[in-house]
């Protein structure tokens, strides 16, 4: 017999061969061996800031917080996945000679430098693509209008940012491993959906749930992007228009706002993790259709993965995580 219904606070994040959760009993991963087929179930000390300092759990910083939390976390638990599913060793294999030297003479320290890099360049690329190329783009735009797109900015460039991180997550998608990854995505939030409605964490209970989420990543970027627009046409009525006018002053002027925007996407999120009114339906639904491209429907093994990290971290009664 399904127990009560019920909304929680669990949550979690799709990784390679693997999903990670956390709820009551803490934070979990489950990862599938791809040689052996074996299911690595491993608890993760990890303790929020805000549980640790009042200061960070005030509304808006603790949303700043929590999602620079969830960079970081989420980059080490990858980078732990692609170890223990033993995806990294097939890697080494294929290094090259000059590769397998380097790596040899230098080990951690090298991957740090690299890692370090690749980080510098994924912010700077997407500082390019979501904040410089939006200000162009409506530059362009507007020049072609002769000016009289000028009072609409901040909505012009928020709908660009969401244009260009659609086309971007879809090109995304097509990538083989990607793919493979939102598949773990999709298990994660089905299994999530089954144990809320109160059935019993099993393969084919969990086939039947929606793969579709409101307290997921991806409703909280679409979120965000959504605010975008309505704080940055505001703040485009306080800057003159000069300022406006030139592409890298303005960029850097809408930066401060990145936080504030964050803050606020991140309050919603959790309020819609207690609701479902028509305020919640209307601003949820862009992020909820963005899942189509971000979740994928699981086959049975990647379900197993799933069920596995829930159940490490979800006790007998339900109510020690629902939502408070």
């Amino acid at each position: 017999m399904p127990k009560k219904s019920h909304i929680t606070s669990v949550g979690g994040q799709a990784l390679i061969e693997g999903v990670m959760m956390q709820g009551p009993k803490g934070m979990a991963t489950a990862v599938r061996h791809i040689t052996d087929g074996e299911i690595i179930t491993k608890y993760h000390e990890f303790t929020p800031l805000r549980n640790r300092n009042k200061f960070f759990n005030i509304p808006i910083i603790r949303g700043v917080t929590a999602f620079v939390e969830s960079m970081i976390n989420g980059y080490k638990l990858l980078m732990y996945s692609a170890e223990a599913s033993g995806m990294q060793e097939i890697e080494d294999e294929e290094l090259s000679d000059f590769e397998k030297w380097l790596n040899d003479k230098f080990g951690d320290k090298l991957m740090g430098v690299i890692t370090a890099i690749a980080s510098l360049f994924g912010f700077a690329l997407a500082f390019l693509i979501f904040f410089y190329l939006p200000v162009l783009a409506f530059k362009g735009i507007n020049t072609l209008a002769h000016g009289g797109l000028t009072p609409f900015q901040g909505a012009f460039e928020g709908v660009i940012k969401i244009i260009i991180f659609v086309v971007y997550m879809e090109l995304v998608s097509q990538m083989k491993e990607i793919k493979r990854v939102f598949k773990y995505h999709g298990a994660e939030h089905k299994s999530i959906c089954c144990y809320e409605q109160g059935l019993e964490l099993t393969v084919e209970n969990v086939k039947k749930c929606s793969r579709f989420h409101p307290r997921c990543g991806t409703s909280f970027m679409f979120v965000m992007l959504i605010l975008s627009i309505f704080v940055i046409t505001i703040l485009s009525l306080f800057v003159p228009q000069e300022l406006k006018s030139n592409t890298v002053l303005w960029t850097l002027i809408k930066l401060p706002m990145v936080p504030v925007i964050m803050g606020i996407g991140y309050e919603f999120i959790k309020y819609a993790g207690k609701h479902n009114n028509i305020f919640v339906r209307i601003l949820s639904a862009p992020g909820l259709w963005m899942q189509r491209i971000t979740t994928k429907e699981p086959e049975d093994d990647i379900i197993e993965v799933g069920i596995a990290s829930l159940k490490a971290v979800i006790t007998e009664n339900p109510e020690d995580d629902e939502i408070k």
